[in-house]
């Protein structure tokens, strides 16, 4: 082998092999694969669609709205931006006064300023500003018109709440609604509201915005913007109020007619206190400013006067804007007020509680006087003084009637087939514990319903009610007008609860005119400067709530206490009226209520306080002054009979008081055969 030819060694053997550096395999031409296009966004898109086609659907839809609100906005805004007038003129303040109050017979009760008392933002308290920002705009002065911020958090304090505690609207979002808006709600108001605001916003500074705000808004008492309402409630300057008077004034904002002092101090006092609170919370005060503040007097003036108008003027005055909105023009509010029946009875009360009212602690009082017919308010009196007090005790004082609330009670018995000579047992009483006793302290034993309802005897009105239940008394009163809250118990035969003068008045009503019932008012007409017609009352179609021989059987009753029982007092020579007396515990309230067929006039007597007069019932002096009044208002009136009744009843006809409605003497023979026959086998309510 040693001579075997060797075989050549490859060049470069004996060194590393490196393999040779190739990035890819290239393959022959003929068998490469073509390269696939990159498809366009739009062939993406368009792929997309087609496996997510309700998804594009809704994104086309989208964007065509889109564009096609933008194009409306747009249009919207110039349309509305185009009809907007110079919120400058709202500065005016040398208008002559603008609301002309006329009385029944054409003669001017008063010339009303809902005319604005301006007055410029840098000479209001800084508290004032603040109490106002507090309440209704927090972020003011950082916002451009719009405060979604604010809406937010309204909306979350309002769900945490579960009521409207918080509104989101700024206050240039309500100076736009006062300048240019009606009071509607519609998408297409809410939009003008957000155009303008954000206009406003562009057009003029914050202070001129917050200014106007405050020269226009509504403060209740017929008084718009906060001058006119500084004077009003306090005589004095917006620029001298102290910080609980701005609170007070800042309060009234949300509610002008429920806050106001002049309809109730302690919901004008509690609403203040809220203000306080919402300065604290914005950090414009310290807890420590709000309590200090808290504890001083609202030392309340209103203007007005004593000519015997003012009460019946804020009444008209608080109503107008529910009958036209606000308006800047001249108005002329025609009433149902009789100018002179209003000063006479203004006159009477104060003459009344001046003399023998205040030797017997009686220190306030109110009257209302009515055309039984159709409701129309003749004359309305809310207090001894306007001056002393604005308070109406007529319209928004609640009180507890006592007996003059009885006629319900007997007119469901009525209605249950009693009559006025069904026999009652008039003695003690016992339902669940409760022993209600006689205003005498003694009892009568067995007597008619017409002589207990003429002595007011306490015990038969609680048996009736027993029998009749309460549920059905509460809804008699209601069906002829009474509005308060009542409770279906036993003791609202007594008149326990409460309500104000001029609904029980109203609801004496139907007794007076056969059966119908009214809605009590004072407005009937009411006309721009021009003379057009803006507000024409019509007839109220209240319809028959009383039959009319259940009316007749009511006067026959009410006639009696007036001819014989407590409202001895109230009689008027010559007239035939009924009516009912009504004294709460105490003699805390006392009351007269009664009608003829001119009139129905109530008249309350009592002390703001609760405290109790002196001996002072319903049959003292508020009979006596509902005589005083309604001899007055009778001069000119002839004699009338009450509806369902033959005509005026002798005053010396005592027997009457015994016998059956409508019979005569020497027809009866025997008053126990025309009664039921479970009452002569039984007795009524288990009486002897």
């Amino acid at each position: 082998m040693s001579g075997a030819k060797r075989r050549p060694k490859p060049q470069g053997a004996g060194r590393r092999r490196v393999a040779p550096k190739t990035l890819s395999r290239r393959r022959p031409p003929s068998k490469r694969r073509p390269q696939r296009k990159r498809a366009s966004a739009w062939m993406r898109l368009k792929r997309a669609a087609r496996r997510h086609p309700y998804v594009f659907k809704a994104l086309r839809f989208g964007m065509l709205a889109a564009i096609w609100g933008t194009i409306v906005l747009g249009g919207a805004v110039v349309y509305f931006i185009s009809r907007v007038p110079d919120p400058l003129l709202a500065t005016l303040d040398n208008r002559p006064p603008n609301v002309t109050i006329v009385a029944a017979d054409g003669a001017v009760l008063a010339e009303r300023g809902l005319r604005r008392g301006h007055i410029r933002v840098d000479v209001l308290p800084d508290h004032l500003i603040k109490a106002v920002m507090a309440t209704e705009d927090r972020r003011f002065y950082s916002h451009f018109g719009i405060d979604p911020l604010g809406l937010a958090r309204a909306s979350y304090r309002n769900l945490t709440a579960g009521t409207v505690v918080e509104g989101g609207s700024t206050i240039t979002q309500q100076l736009a609604k006062n300048l240019f808006l009606r009071p509607e709600r519609t998408m297409v108001r809410k939009l003008e509201e957000l155009i303008y605001s954000v206009w406003l916003e562009q057009r003029f500074t914050k202070d001129e915005i917050l200014e106007l705000y405050l020269n226009r808004v509504y403060f209740g008492g017929g008084t718009y913007g906060v001058e006119a309402a500084a004077r009003h409630y306090f005589g004095r300057s917006a620029r001298d109020v102290s910080l609980p008077q701005s609170a007070m004034l800042a309060g009234l904002l949300k509610a002008p007619s429920r806050y106001a002092p002049t309809r109730s101090v302690k919901a004008a006092s509690a609403r203040a206190e809220v203000v306080l609170d919402n300065m604290v919370d914005a950090g414009f005060l310290t807890e420590k400013q709000a309590s200090a503040a808290g504890h001083e007097p609202l030392e309340l003036r209103a203007k007005g006067d004593d000519t015997g108008y003012p009460y019946a003027v804020d009444w008209v005055a608080e109503l107008l804007p529910e009958y036209v909105g606000e308006h800047d023009g001249a108005l002329i509010v025609d009433t149902t007020i009789d100018a002179r029946l209003q000063r006479a009875s203004q006159e009477q009360l104060r003459k009344l509680l001046d003399g023998e009212g205040r030797a017997l602690h009686a220190g306030e009082g109110a009257v209302v006087v009515l055309d039984p017919a159709t409701g129309a308010v003749k004359a309305l009196v809310g207090g001894r003084s306007y001056k002393a007090s604005p308070y109406d005790r007529a319209l928004k004082a609640r009180r507890q009637p006592g007996s003059a609330f009885k006629p319900f009670v007997y007119l469901t018995a009525l209605e249950a087939g009693y009559s006025p000579d069904s026999i009652a047992y008039d003695g003690p009483v016992n339902i669940g514990g409760w022993q209600p006793k006689n205003y005498t302290n003694d009892y009568k034993g067995n007597v008619s319903l017409r002589y207990a309802m003429a002595h007011s005897l306490n015990t038969v009105a609680v048996k009736l009610t027993s029998q009749v239940g309460p549920q059905r008394v509460m809804q008699t009163a209601q069906r002829l007008g009474i509005g308060s809250e009542l409770h279906a118990q036993p003791s609202i035969a007594l008149g326990t609860g409460e309500v104000t003068l001029l609904e029980l008045a109203g609801a004496y009503a139907p007794f007076a005119n056969g059966g119908m019932r009214v809605l009590p008012h004072v407005i009937t007409r009411i006309r721009n400067g021009d003379g057009k017609v803006l507000y024409q009352r019509r007839k109220s179609a209240t319809g028959q709530v009383v039959a009319l021989h259940n009316v007749g059987a009511m006067n026959d009753m009410l006639n009696s206490a007036m001819v014989r029982g407590t409202g001895k007092r109230a009689a008027i020579p010559g007239h035939v009226a009924g009516g009912k007396t009504g004294t709460t515990q105490n003699s805390r309230d006392a009351w007269f209520v009664g009608y003829t067929a001119h009139y129905v006039a109530g008249v309350w007597i009592g002390n703001d306080d609760n405290t109790r007069m002196k001996k002072v019932t319903g049959g003292t002096l508020p009979a006596s002054l509902w005589h005083d009044i309604m001899l007055y208002a009778h001069q000119d009136k002839a004699p009338l009979p009450l509806p369902g009744t033959r005509g005026p009843r002798s005053s010396q006809d005592a027997i009457a008081a015994r016998l059956p409605f409508g019979a005569q003497a020497d027809t009866i023979k025997s008053t126990s055969q025309d009664r039921p026959f479970y009452q002569r086998v039984f007795g009524f309510f288990g009486g002897g």
